[in-house]
């Protein structure tokens, strides 16, 4: 069948799109209880990608630092030879570009604890304006065994430290 007007056959047209609860922020700015721990970091130049914006990739970078400085000042062990944190799964929603240059907030909050995982949620905002939202979602961290591969009970001093 052909288009005797010469027009492109037109989409069928859709409600507006609505974002699935689960998709929305892993903490709701509205009802964020205190991070566990709060990360500045700097946007550097060498971030940048072709669209004059930080690459997707680093937004992992910035998450990975926040995590172990936030670690660094648990106190008591929460790794040894037979106990290290990986990283089991990552969630993260892009919300806005981060252009340079820009200072950032890196939030961590505890959203789960489990015998040998925890989940951490993340929020990166703005340093100057924490309104402004470049990303969220959460991590899981699963304490296992370097040499046997399997999980091991979540140290007491990440317990302690998430109260």
């Amino acid at each position: 069948m052909s288009n005797t007007n010469n027009e492109s056959p037109k989409p069928a047209r859709r409600g507006k799109k609505t974002e699935p609860a689960a998709a929305t922020a892993a903490v709701d700015a509205a009802h964020t209880p205190a991070p566990l721990f709060t990360a500045d970091i700097a946007a550097r130049w060498r971030d940048l990608d072709a669209f004059n914006h930080v690459n997707n990739s680093n937004y992992l970078t910035y998450l990975e630092e926040a995590r172990l400085q936030w670690l660094s000042h648990v106190p008591g062990p929460w790794f040894d030879e037979h106990s290290m944190p990986v990283m089991a799964a990552v969630q993260l929603n892009y919300r806005r570009p981060i252009e340079w240059p820009a200072q950032l907030h890196v939030e961590l909050y505890c959203e789960r604890i489990g015998n040998s995982s925890m989940t951490i949620a993340h929020r990166l905002v703005d340093a100057t304006d924490a309104g402004i939202l470049y990303c969220d979602g959460n991590v899981v961290m699963v304490w296992m065994d370097p040499t046997s591969g399997k999980p091991v009970s979540l140290p007491q001093a990440i317990r302690d430290a998430v109260g």
